[in-house]
């Protein structure tokens, strides 16, 4: 894993990017903790022209967006117009919203909706991934929801935007599914996990859980995974400080 392979999920400091304004302090403090590019995600209504300015002005790289599950599904036009303002060609659908993953009937139309907005990403030159959590890990006709999905649309069509906590979470083995997920894995978001005194799981920065990291990225990197992204979904404290935490671990003990 190289340094420029690096970004920051701005999920994780959601609520310090509501405004333009706030969007360019929270760039320049992303890139001064040392992190080369940002997901876009959980952003306030602000236009697509001052983000590229905001983040080309602090030297920050664009290396994927979330984008509504609707306009995926319903209008695709719409995000490969977004992806291309950007200069972004990787996107993730963020969550099965509205989705009763216990029926079979609704995830197999889902998985007809994602094959085909991904089928018109791709023709675009963008590529659509599916994003997990631990809900998808839950079986559905003796078969896991992620494999069911993965399964049945086209793996040109649709990528895997793996996420090793919520693997973890769903009793699932993280570098396990990277070895799997090989040729169809070019992102994927870190983030540890640990234990809290109630024995609930939580995120945690990189390091400071029980996730192998190291065999974690060495079977991402195997599987061509291009993007390491950083996220944590819920900090103990400054947001900021948490994605340096994690900086730091990746740099000190796994960036080449």
């Amino acid at each position: 894993m190289n340094l420029s392979q690096v970004a920051a999920q701005l999920y994780t400091v959601r609520d310090h990017c509501r405004s333009a304004l706030e969007l360019a302090v929270t760039a320049r403090k992303i890139r001064a903790i040392g992190y080369p590019a940002v997901q876009l995600s959980g952003l306030g209504p602000i236009d697509d022209r001052e983000i590229v300015a905001i983040m080309r002005g602090e030297g920050l790289a664009i290396c994927a967006t979330h984008e509504p599950a609707a306009d995926i599904l319903e209008r695709p036009e719409k995000v490969i117009d977004r992806l291309q303002r950007l200069g972004c060609r990787l996107t993730a659908y963020p969550y099965p919203q509205g989705v009763d993953l216990a029926d079979p009937v609704q995830v197999d139309r889902l998985i007809r909706q994602l094959d085909a907005a991904g089928a018109r990403l791709r023709a675009a030159g963008c590529m659509l991934g599916y994003h997990h959590h631990a809900l998808e890990f839950a079986s559905l006709d003796g078969t896991l929801i992620l494999d069911r999905i993965l399964a049945g649309a086209r793996p040109e069509n649709l990528v895997a935007e793996l996420d090793v906590y919520w693997v973890r979470c769903g009793g699932g083995d993280p570098v396990d599914w990277c070895r799997r997920l090989r040729g169809r894995l070019p992102f994927i978001h870190l983030k540890d996990h640990h234990l809290a005194a109630d024995n609930r799981p939580e995120p945690c920065e990189l390091g400071a859980g029980s996730l192998p990291f190291r065999e974690i990225v060495a079977a991402a990197e195997a599987a061509g995974c291009e993007w390491f992204i950083v996220e944590q979904d819920t900090c103990p404290g400054d947001p900021f400080d948490s994605l340096k935490i994690s900086f730091d671990y990746l740099a000190a003990e796994l960036i080449a």
